[in-house]
This record gives C-alpha cells, structure tokens and sequence, in this order.
C-alpha cells in the first residue's frame, strides 16, 4: 500500500510504507546498484582467479541484491532515474557480462572435467573384450 493510499485511506502509513519509501529514494537506488556491480566483479574475479570460490554463497548474496532492487524499482518510475542511475545502470550491464562470460568459462571447464572423469570410470569398468558400446554399433 502506498503511502498516498494509506493517508487517503485516513489511516497512517506503517513501518513497510516508510521502508519503501526509503528504497525508491534515488540516492539509496545509486548505492544499491553500486553494491551489486560490486558483489559482481567481486564473483568474477573470485570465479577467475580463486579455485575454491564460494559460488553458493555468492549466488545467495545476488539473489538478495535482485530482491532489494526489485523492491526499490517498484518505487522508481523512469522520469525519477537520473544519468547517474543510468551510468550505473550501464556499468552494472557491462559487469553482469563480464562475469556471465566467467561464469560460462567455470561451468564448461566443469564440463570438461566431468566428461574426463566420466570417460575413466567408464574404462576402468570393462576389461576391453565386450562393452554395451560394442553390441550398439550392430
């Protein structure tokens, strides 16, 4: 309920109401969008260049990021943003490519070492005389 709503309702506008008012305040959206580009080059470079990177927990923390920005967009219609928002807007762009071009690389590198393991277990069951691949060919 919007805080118009409540007061033409003759009621006074509750806790929620003032939060979200606070989210669509377009200062509070800049620092929110520059908090997630951050928590997204953070993940790429930790998908890059650290082996034991906490995925999870960096998925756990986007997701929370896209919820309290779609709470603040709800608030913000097209005329409020303001070129600042709109240059952090296209740097979060650029940087959710970047780290989709990451992710991607990780997830086929994944792939690659699933197939080799994949591949050795399925030798390491046969001893070379008869396999199911062999009887398939037929």
């Amino acid at each position: 309920m919007s805080q118009s709503i409540a007061t033409l309702a003759g009621g006074k506008p509750g806790p929620a109401v003032h939060a979200q008012a606070a989210h669509a305040q377009p200062g509070s959206l800049l620092n929110l969008i520059r908090r997630i580009q951050e928590a997204v080059d953070e993940e790429t470079h930790g998908i890059r260049t650290d082996p034991r990177f906490d995925v999870a927990a960096s998925n756990a923390r986007k997701s929370r990021y896209l919820y309290d920005l779609n709470r603040a967009a709800r608030g913000v219609g097209d005329t409020t943003l303001r070129d600042d928002h709109r240059a952090a807007l296209a740097d979060l762009r650029a940087s959710l490519q970047r780290n989709e071009q990451a992710v991607l690389a990780h997830l086929n590198a994944v792939r690659e070492v699933a197939d080799i393991i994949h591949g050795a277990i399925r030798r390491s069951e046969t001893d070379g005389t008869y396999s199911a691949s062999e009887f398939s060919r037929a």
